[in-house]
């Protein structure tokens, strides 16, 4: 994982993979969040927390080098 972020407000996770992928997660409690952050091995706990239990959605991002208009 690149990195991660969360939306207290919408409890959305978001996850940037080494790929540049990103995901958001659905109705992820801050608890869970907070977890994830402690977790010794964020890909293990990622794997058995997170994956296949949360439902999610792939952020489209912008092609290389488009410019907003």
């Amino acid at each position: 994982m690149r990195s991660v972020g969360y939306d207290q407000v919408n409890q959305v996770l978001e996850v940037e993979f080494q790929s540049g992928a990103i995901y958001q997660y659905l109705d992820v409690s801050l608890a869970i969040y907070k977890e994830f952050l402690d977790a010794e091995s964020k890909g293990q706990y990622f794997s058995s927390a997170i994956r296949d239990i949360y439902e999610f959605v792939r952020v489209e991002q912008p092609a290389r080098g488009a410019t907003a208009h």
